[in-house]
């Protein structure tokens, strides 16, 4: 063999291992991976097909689906860059957005160039902006989603979340109610604007609890009355937001929340042996609940045991650092 056809076939192995770095086949890091069960028949016909995007896609949609996210993350790059489809690159944005948010920003800029249309992918670049806190630029993504569709409900509960996060409370509810305007009927939507009338204080979370209320015909859904429970303790009905807290917990024993909501009225009401026990109620439930400790704690505070409070602050801080104030509860308690 003369050295140019030795040279020809050294260059020519190098192509090929290059190529199988590449590509998402058993000579890939995920090679243990694609040769097992259910992927390996894919990885066959992958190996057979390598420039069939289709392939690549479902393997990566079976990958995705076992929480195999990495390699499912290079299968959507391979089918996306053999073809650019849009459920590929919304794919990939999916999982860069849960992943690094803002990797996913510059790849949607980017593939919004080979498919200026996609609203799928204004919404998932959105959520990347979202994701990394950058509100004014998700709302702006939002805005020139709903210029081109005024009615695109997932981009009006989105933009309305964006604008909670701005404290804009007011007008995240107006955007709630367009969306609800256009689709009465989405149960979800019920309850995100339940919520939010309730926390504002607004009556019109009676009406829409007892909607959700009769279409519960089987009685197991508690948060209608967990809501106007809130509704009423917010104009200081504190009878009727206990017993309604109370109708939650029969709904629903292990409803955290109305527990300590339950709980908060009790302890205003200087009740603190039954506050504590609706507390460590909740605390039973979900030992890794910060808010139940705390406020376990002010009930034993408020009692005169204050050694015992000192070590619910001290416990509460230590499930959620957030919870400043348990911190400074303990450290003024002197024993």
């Amino acid at each position: 063999m003369n050295r140019i056809t030795k040279i020809a076939g050294v260059f020519a192995t190098l192509l090929i291992i290059l190529s199988s770095c590449n590509d998402n086949t058993p000579s890939s890091p995920y090679a243990e991976i694609l040769t097992q069960p259910p992927f390996a028949g894919l990885t066959d016909s992958i190996r057979n097909e390598k420039t069939n995007h289709n392939l690549y896609f479902r393997r990566a949609v079976l990958l995705n689906t076992n929480n195999f996210p990495e390699p499912a993350l290079a299968d959507f790059q391979q089918a996306w860059s053999l073809k650019k489809e849009e459920k590929y690159a919304y794919a990939i944005s999916t999982i860069l957005v849960e992943k690094n948010p803002d990797s996913a920003a510059v790849f949607l800029n980017q593939s919004l160039k080979e498919l200026p249309q996609s609203t799928l992918l204004r919404i998932s670049l959105a959520r990347s902006y979202n994701a990394q806190n950058k509100t004014e630029e998700a709302l702006k993504v939002c805005d020139e989603i709903l210029q081109m569709n005024p009615e695109q409900v997932d981009v009006l509960k989105l933009k309305a979340g964006l604008l909670e996060k701005k404290q804009d409370f007011a007008a995240s509810i107006r955007i709630l109610e367009k969306a609800y305007s256009i689709t009465p009927y989405d149960i979800e939507l019920n309850y995100i604007l339940a919520l939010k009338y309730a926390e504002a204080k607004n009556p019109k979370v009676i009406n829409i609890c007892d909607s959700l209320i009769k279409m519960d015909s089987l009685g197991v859904h508690a948060d209608p009355y967990y809501y106007k429970g809130i509704y009423y303790s917010n104009i200081n009905d504190k009878a009727k937001a206990l017993s309604l807290f109370n109708e939650a917990i029969k709904h629903d024993y292990n409803f955290l929340d109305a527990h300590i909501e339950k709980g908060i009225i009790l302890y205003d009401q200087q009740k603190y042996e039954e506050a504590y026990q609706s507390f460590n109620l909740a605390m039973t439930i979900s030992p890794k609940y910060a808010d139940s400790y705390y406020w376990m704690a002010k009930c034993q505070e408020a009692t005169g045991n204050k050694a015992e409070a000192k070590l619910n602050y001290q416990r509460a801080y230590g499930l959620d650092k957030t919870l400043k104030e348990a911190k400074e509860a303990a450290d003024k308690i002197v024993n």
